[in-house]
């Protein structure tokens, strides 16, 4: 059995309308729900998917930092402008975020144990980005790449 390469970095989908953000407006700071995570390090990469239209890998940046947090609001005080969404995208994203749990999540339902089904509440990670820098064309991954992210393994 082989041993798996070691974690270089990690790919997110990131919405065509979104990334001019990173290359054309100086924003550094990446926000999404903690799905790939665990084995992040400063210095690792994080390469930009495309997602939407015209998709495949647009660039690239450097993980300066990472912060993890309940509410990403909190990110604001921190980062201020350099988030990538404005703090209404935020607060619309997550007010549909809620509206979708409720869809998932059965009220009342009980599960095995005879207690309530109660959703988790994820929580959120910002990456704080250096060296951002778009690729020349498109790349074409050979993988599709998930909602959540993947890790880089090269």
């Amino acid at each position: 059995m082989t041993t798996p390469l070691p974690v270089t970095g990690v790919t997110f989908p990131v919405p065509k309308q979104y990334m001019h953000r990173f290359f054309k407006e100086g924003k550094t700071v990446f926000v999404k729900p903690t799905t790939v995570f665990k084995e992040l390090r400063r210095g690792m990469r994080l390469v930009f998917y495309q997602s939407h239209e015209d998709t495949g890998y647009v660039g690239e940046a450097t993980i300066r930092r990472i912060l993890i947090a309940a509410d990403p609001l909190t990110f604001y005080d921190t980062y201020g402008d350099a988030v990538f969404l404005t703090r209404d995208e935020m607060i619309a994203y997550l007010g549909n975020q809620e509206r979708w749990k409720a869809v998932r999540v059965r009220k009342g339902k009980e599960n095995e144990n005879g207690s309530e089904n109660k959703s988790r509440k994820r929580d959120w990670m910002a990456l704080e980005l250096e060296d951002i820098r778009a690729y020349g064309a498109v790349q074409k991954p050979e993988r599709f790449v998930p909602v959540g992210g993947q890790y880089l393994r090269d």
